[in-house]
């Protein structure tokens, strides 16, 4: 655990990794927590009744009996276990029982539909899955396609039915499990990357993982868990950013988390939840930021008792921070990371004061640095590949069953990360753009970040999303898609306007030559814009 010091050098100076021989993620996030002190572990708030609350002694008892259950079935260590479900109590408990057994979990996505998940499933082997009654209908329909799928256990079933998970559980009421004495090296956990080239590759990890991301969940809030109350974030527990950036690291030191599912992300109900829990610390992605900002009178959904907010999976700006400065009161941390190796860049303003635009300086213990096609670390203010040196705890293993882009992930001892950036003589690391998300425009390669926060800036705009589309003469140009804010109407003047705003806040060169004006931008549950989808509506309708 970090300690809270004088400067952003010294903290670096003083750290070193202590990474155990043997280690369980399992058994740390409960077991040494369960001591029968009756210690608050997860609130689940589904909406529509009182929320319900459970300690790390149920927990414990609860995920031992399931890995038994899981063994009875015939889950081994090293087995894939699929777990298709939204947050909630059950998906906490099928993670501590996998690890416990020394199987490996393989979160997925609820919105998946039959083909994604059959690539999943199919491509991890997986030999268990639990899920509910929706996940069911889904995987009925795929199921002759997974002849390695022995399992399925369904939480919505009655306990009396063979494929009930309270009746697996409540069968094995008793019995004592002793967990699987894993390595931290051994695997753990393998989380498909999003498939932006190709198909997606699953990212396995091993138990080292999380003990790899404390020190970036620590710096980003500002030395966690110090005042920490209660951890909440919309994203997913699917995804590495909800999982190992909120959930086992919260666990991990004893604080208490906050489950609720939403359908697609709620400002409002979104700052009602904070308050009603009084949430002390939150993981909110950018987009989710930006439309709590756009709320009007937001104090009238409740008093928030925020005391972090941090950020990642895009460029935070100026109006982000300031605002989050006047209306939450705290000033939000930026992070960094991927799937294949994450928390490893992160702002820390009880350290040093954030820089509009930059995702902060490399986290204690993690080697970032720029570098070119050759591996080659660039002179400062060198636009760059984002990369980072191996070993490093909170690093992949592998590709699951794909050697050739595990090896095509490497230059040299660096994982190139796939995004390009930029480090100052400060040592601030400056995101430019992710790969495929990177605008080349007469020669220059442009970003989406910077742009996005100078349009929300116009008085006009609620939301803005940035891509680059296909020109002739430039091999693309920035387009601008844009949600207007309420008593604003489109037109070829306020295009113009918003125009000429870019060109005089950005840069001439990157001001959007197209702008579509559109009710509402693409976006995942969690928040995030979806610039892919808005590329392919591009593609579709090329005169917008």
């Amino acid at each position: 655990m970090l300690q809270a010091r004088e400067d952003y050098a010294r903290t670096c100076q003083d750290f070193s990794w202590t990474i155990p021989a043997h280690y369980n993620i399992g058994t740390d996030v409960c077991d040494r927590w369960a001591d029968g002190s009756g210690r608050l572990a997860l609130i689940v708030d589904r909406g529509d009744s009182p929320p319900d609350r459970y300690t790390f002694d149920q927990l414990k008892r609860w995920s031992d009996e399931l890995a038994l259950a899981l063994r009875a079935r015939g889950v081994e260590p090293g087995d894939r276990v699929g777990i298709l479900l939204p947050q909630s109590l059950e998906t906490a408990l099928s993670h501590l029982a996998v690890y416990k057994l020394g199987a490996i979990a393989v979160p997925l996505f609820t919105l998946f539909g039959t083909d994604a998940l059959q690539y999943r499933l199919g491509n991890s082997g997986a030999r268990a899955l639990v899920t509910h009654t929706e996940g069911m209908g889904k995987i009925a329909a795929i199921r002759d396609a997974l002849p390695e799928l022995r399992c399925v256990l369904n939480i919505d079933a009655a306990r009396q039915d063979e494929n009930a998970f309270w009746g697996a559980i409540e069968s094995q009421q008793g019995n004592v499990l002793t967990p699987h004495d894993t390595l931290a090296d051994d695997p753990a956990v393998i989380i498909y990357t999003s498939g932006t080239t190709g198909k997606p590759k699953g990212a396995l990890h091993a138990h080292r993982m999380l003990l790899g991301h404390l020190p970036g969940v620590e710096i980003s809030h500002n030395f966690f868990p110090d005042r920490a109350r209660l951890m909440w974030t919309p994203a997913d527990w699917a995804w590495i950013g909800g999982l190992m950036d909120v959930l086992m690291p919260s666990w991990h030191h004893g604080v208490a988390v906050l489950a609720h599912r939403f359908g697609k992300f709620d400002a409002e109900q979104a700052w009602r939840l904070m308050a009603r829990h009084q949430v002390s610390h939150t993981f909110l992605p950018p987009t989710a930021l930006k439309m709590l900002r756009a709320l009007d009178a937001p104090e009238r959904y409740g008093a928030l008792r925020l005391v972090s907010v941090a950020s990642g999976g895009e460029t935070l700006g100026a109006q982000l921070i300031d605002w989050g400065r006047k209306t939450l009161g705290v000033t939000i941390n930026e992070f960094y990371g991927q799937t294949e190796c994450n928390m490893i860049v992160s702002s820390c303003s009880a350290l040093f004061e954030p820089r509009a635009g930059a995702m902060g300086r490399p986290v204690p213990g993690h080697d970032v640095r720029i570098i070119d096609e050759r591996g080659q670390v660039v002179p400062d203010g060198t636009e760059g590949h984002i990369a980072v040196r191996r070993p490093d705890p909170v690093m992949f293993l592998q590709y699951w069953a794909n050697p050739r882009a595990t090896a095509d992930a490497f230059i040299g001892e660096f994982l190139v990360t796939g995004d390009r950036g930029m480090r100052d003589a400060d040592g601030y690391l400056w995101f430019k753009g992710r790969g495929d998300d990177v605008i080349t425009s007469a020669g220059y390669r442009i970003g989406p970040g910077p742009i996005e926060d100078c349009l929300i800036s116009h008085p006009a705009v609620r939301m803005a999303a940035v891509i680059g589309v296909p020109d002739p003469e430039r091999t693309e140009i920035v387009k601008a898609c844009i949600v207007l804010k309420e008593g604003f109407q489109p037109s070829a003047a306020l295009i113009a306007e918003i125009q000429d705003h870019v060109r005089r806040r950005a840069a001439a060169h990157e001001y959007p030559r197209l702008i579509e004006f559109m009710d509402a931008l693409p976006m995942t549950t969690t928040g995030k814009v979806i610039r892919k989808a808005l590329r392919d509506l591009h593609q579709q309708h090329p005169a917008s």
